[in-house]
């Protein structure tokens, strides 16, 4: 066989495979805008025709710009205007898609108690529309607010009695991006040194974009304040721009970026080892030098202490588990950040939010996140800054 008649099968399943994909774009984007579509505009409805026709176009226009605006927006040319427009698009449209289904459900009720079209399909578009935006409103207000303090108490067996009560001030998905929130970062900070925290974390995902374009808005995190350490490590997006540049950034503002490392704190006799691993992504991103190591990052340290670990995603937990870490602080998941999209991310992550244990020692917290990704929205999964007090065990 030539080498010509060896490489065009491969062409042709690597072909296949692009269609295949392309094809399953077109499938979710004609659900995404079709459902809606037809249950708020079409369905049994009847309205007039130029009601009918104006939404048909508005929906159409939308579908054809989306994914222009995304490409422009999250491509190579990173336009932030067209990554805002895009993301706003894409959360309004997810909102719709849910609630287009809850309300045909809604429409078979309707059904069986006897009321008839267009009655029937009308209460169901209007109940989808105005339901929709509520909580578009709502969701944007709670997106773009600063976030609640979430306190959370977890007991740590091998905590020694002087670092009791300690305080350890979680940040996470800041994902400082398109739409700027300098002074959002601002607050958010200010929120924080009111915690009065021994221990400040970042656990990745600090911004959509690179060091130059996000400087502005990444620096109120200088002026964090805390006694013991801050520690910052890489989260996936980090590997999507130069996550490198973040590490050496966030070193020039005084946080420790734990790049598979460790520093030991120590108050009152105790001490706690304070590790970081790069995220779950970080050896496929072909960034030199950059994978999640837990030995690394733990070489060195006293077997006898207690570790706490900065990892970006739930699922490093793991690892935790088999190199004993006692505390794991993770985010990602943003609490599936509009619902019901957390019952996708449990399909990946082993929590969505909250304090779990793994294994006999090992606890993990996964934080719902203190931004947003993309779509300016929060339904149903409040935003926070998390403040963990560390317990030691109480005495017989």
């Amino acid at each position: 066989m030539s080498t010509s008649e060896a490489v065009r099968p491969a062409r042709a399943r690597r072909s296949r495979r692009r269609m295949l994909f392309g094809l399953t774009i077109v499938a979710i984007l004609g659900l995404l805008f079709g459902v809606p579509w037809w249950t708020v505009v079409v369905s049994g409805t009847r309205w007039p025709p130029a009601v009918v026709a104006a939404g048909t176009v508005a929906f159409a226009v939308a579908l054809v710009a989306f994914p222009v605006l995304m490409y422009l927006g999250h491509g190579r040319r990173h336009r932030d205007w067209a990554a805002r427009t895009g993301d706003t698009i894409l959360g309004v449209i997810w909102v719709m898609f849910t609630w287009a289904l809850l309300g045909n459900v809604l429409s078979l009720a309707l059904a069986i108690a006897g009321v008839a079209d267009p009655g029937r399909s009308r209460i169901v578009a209007a109940a989808t529309a105005a339901v929709s935006l509520v909580l578009i409103l709502w969701g944007y207000a709670e997106a773009m607010r600063v976030p609640r303090v979430k306190r959370v108490d977890v007991e740590i067996g091998r905590l020694g009695a002087g670092l009791d009560g300690v305080r350890v001030v979680v940040l996470t998905d800041t994902h400082y991006g398109p739409i700027d929130r300098a002074r959002w970062s601002a607050r958010v900070v200010a929120a924080v040194n009111d915690l009065d925290a021994d221990i400040v974390c970042h656990t990745g995902d600090i911004a959509d974009g690179g060091v130059a374009e996000r400087r502005a808005q990444a620096a109120p995190l200088g002026v964090v304040r805390a006694r013991l350490a801050r520690a910052y490590v890489t989260g996936n997006h980090e590997y999507f721009g130069e996550a490198q540049g973040w590490l050496d950034h966030m070193r020039e503002l005084g946080w420790e970026p734990l790049h598979n490392r460790h520093v030991v704190v120590e108050r009152d006799g105790a001490r706690l080892v304070v590790a970081g691993v790069d995220d779950a992504t970080a050896a496929s991103s072909g960034a030199t030098g950059h994978l999640a190591d837990h030995a690394t990052a733990l070489a060195g340290a006293d077997p006898d202490l207690p570790v706490l670990l900065l990892a970006h995603q739930p699922k490093q937990v793991g690892a935790a588990v088999a190199h004993g870490v006692d505390l794991q602080i993770s985010g990602h998941t943003h609490g599936g950040q509009i619902w019901p999209f957390h019952f996708l991310v449990r399909l990946d992550q082993p929590v969505v939010h909250g304090l779990s244990r793994h294994g006999e020692r090992t606890q993990l917290y996964t934080s719902r996140g203190t931004g947003f990704w993309g779509p300016p929205l929060r339904v149903f999964a409040p935003s926070e800054i998390t403040l963990l007090t560390l317990r030691a065990p109480a005495g017989p």
